[in-house]
């Protein structure tokens, strides 16, 4: 099956401008970042760095470089495995699939399961449980992981069906992010969550932290009876990365290159590592090959942290009652994230207000300000834009099948969405 796939040349980067945009004529690439997500940089010459992006990855610090040798490994994949398709839009020879309209198949009744994990008989915790199980979310993870199932299966064995135990994980993998979305409006003291008030506002915090414990301790009884410790092994660890990642949020670096490792780093045990394991554990019900349980976490990984990068980008970009909660949020709990912290390289006195975490009057306004007179937004959305590539890249490794088409087609979601 001959894959068509570009750049997002229509999606959410060409609306911004493109990840190019308010730079010189001169200037045929986009700026690179200079600073690291997995590695400290080493000295390369005067006036360089050689830094790395990606594992094997080390690229120097010089603008033009970086940015041909970005282009070649895009032009390289491009040849490899695919072709320029006008509209920007990755599309199969067969009949395009909605990845969402795909996923859901196996997921009917999806919150209605989770309710029957959650069956408590106190009615009071019960509505607390219950209250952003209402459908109105975007159910992003486990479909990627009834994706990911079926792609695992059929690259193994031809397979066409999710296993039972597949789809449980999809479920838990839910009801953890709900948890966590329980947990991280009390530690934010957040009024609104997808349009309406959150459960600390009705129910006042304590209430709030005990039923997002509950939902995790629901989570834990359903992971216990898929019967496999590999995979209670795999799965616990996102719990431990979701508090580790939590802690990480509370401090700062004052090293402008540890500070962005150290963003990177947060981002991946906040949001990526659920997506990573609960593919890395399907993958693991679906066959016993490494280099397949390799692919799913890596693909999930980079697909996880590109969301949250995007996530970020909105935080700045889109209308409230676009996202259903509160916009400039991360700047107003003293929180900065990748458009604020590319901004730092042209507006230097943006550090000076992240170590004291945007506390003094006027420094929100300020640092908003300034991500808007940067290419803080674009630098951002171009790094999503590589990571997403690189998930294409491992994803593609699996024998073709509509449900690997499907999670090529997700990745261009990610860059184009708006809430």
């Amino acid at each position: 099956m001959a894959l068509w796939w570009s750049r997002c040349c229509c999606s959410r980067a060409a609306r911004l401008g493109g990840p190019w945009h308010g730079l010189g004529a001169r200037d045929k690439h986009p700026p690179a970042a200079r600073l690291a997500a997995t590695s400290a940089p080493r000295e390369a010459g005067p006036g360089r760095m050689e830094i790395s992006y990606f594992p094997g990855e080390s690229l120097r610090l010089s603008f033009p470089k970086l940015n041909s040798v970005f282009w070649r490994i895009v032009a390289r994949f491009h040849h490899t495995t695919a072709r320029t398709h006008s509209c920007g839009r990755m599309v199969s020879d067969e009949k395009y699939k909605d990845p969402f309209k795909l996923g859901r198949k196996d997921l009917k009744n999806l919150y209605e399961d989770m309710k029957k994990e959650l069956w408590v008989s106190t009615t009071e915790l019960k509505e607390m449980c219950e209250y952003y199980l209402d459908g109105k979310g975007k159910a992003f993870r486990p479909v990627i992981v009834v994706l990911m199932a079926r792609a695992c299966n059929f690259h193994h064995n031809k397979s066409e069906e999710v296993k039972a135990s597949q789809r449980s994980v999809a479920v838990i993998a839910e009801m953890i992010h709900t948890a966590t979305l329980v947990h991280d409006d009390v530690i934010d003291d957040a009024n609104s969550r997808r349009g309406k008030l959150t459960v600390n506002q009705v129910w006042g915090e304590r209430k709030a932290v005990l039923a997002g414990d509950f939902i995790l301790s629901a989570a834990s009884l359903a992971l216990a009876r898929i019967g496999n410790t590999t995979i209670v092994s795999v799965l616990t660890q996102v719990v431990e990365d979701l508090v580790r990642g939590e802690f990480l949020q509370l401090g700062s670096k004052e090293n402008e290159t540890e500070r962005f490792a150290h963003y990177l780093e947060k981002t991946f045990k906040k949001t990526a590592s659920l997506i990573a394991n609960s593919c890395k554990a399907v993958s693991i019900l679906a066959c016993p090959d490494p280099k397949v349980h390799e692919i799913a976490y890596q693909y999930g990984k980079n697909v996880g942290i590109a969301f949250q990068l995007i996530d970020d980008v909105l935080d700045f970009t889109a209308c409230s009652s676009q996202l259903g909660k509160p916009t400039s949020a991360d700047l107003k709990l003293g929180i900065a994230t990748g458009p604020v912290l590319f901004a730092c390289q042209q507006f230097p006195e943006i550090n000076a207000m992240i170590m004291r975490r945007f506390s003094l009057p006027g420094d929100v306004e300020r640092a908003h300000e300034f991500v808007f007179q940067s290419e803080g937004v674009q630098q951002t959305t171009y790094l999503a834009q590589r990571y997403c590539h690189k998930a294409i890249q491992e994803i593609s490794k699996l024998r073709p099948s509509p449900e690997r088409d499907a999670l090529i087609q997700l990745a261009e979601i990610v860059l184009s969405r708006d809430k």
